[in-house]
């Protein structure tokens, strides 16, 4: 059986008619969207963050990509899951292009998730590969699960983070990351 026609067979099954004329071609959109929405299965974080630059002239500050929007698909209900990451991490003599970070992102968000599995996927990449002093990611998402059934709370927003190395242990450093993601 083709990718359409499992589709097809979900038509059926809510009750509609695949065959009628606004249907059409919908089997071959929804195989398309797809492709799209899960391409992070194709995609390998770490192959993302080999690219490093070495001339830092000694900077060893916070580094923070903040609002960095996200699309991802829970994993329970396979509903939209929208929200923002934020990533600070201390460098050790080497920095990542800041779009390498938006795309360690969206290579887990392109998956099926939970969002304490992305916000942790997304500091441990960042950790193996660059191996800074520390990452701070902050997750927040909302998800059309609990937004648009069961529960019906579509304004809930679900927070998650993960401090790695120097954000782990030392208040000064999560601090001064919490603060500053939180500016505007």
């Amino acid at each position: 059986m083709k990718e359409e026609d499992y589709i097809r067979k979900l038509l059926e099954y809510i009750g509609e008619d695949p065959n009628r004329e606004g249907l059409l071609d919908t089997p071959a959109r929804v195989v398309k969207a797809y492709s799209e929405w899960f391409k992070g299965y194709k995609q390998d974080p770490k192959e993302i963050l080999q690219r490093t630059f070495d001339e830092v002239e000694g900077y060893d500050d916070i580094i923070i990509l903040r609002n960095i929007r996200f699309e991802s698909h829970c994993e329970h209900h396979m509903t939209p899951i929208l929200g923002t990451v934020s990533i600070g991490y201390l460098p050790n003599n080497r920095v990542v292009g800041i779009s390498k970070l938006a795309r360690v992102v969206d290579a887990f968000g392109k998956r099926l998730q939970i969002q304490e599995v992305f916000t942790k996927q997304i500091a441990d990449i960042i950790l193996e590969v660059l191996q800074p002093r520390g990452v701070a990611v902050i997750v927040r998402g909302h998800h059309l699960c609990i937004g648009t059934r069961g529960a019906y709370k579509p304004t809930a927003e679900m927070v998650t983070s993960c401090m790695l190395g120097v954000f782990r242990e030392d208040q000064q450093a999560r601090n001064e990351f919490l603060l500053l993601e939180k500016e505007q």
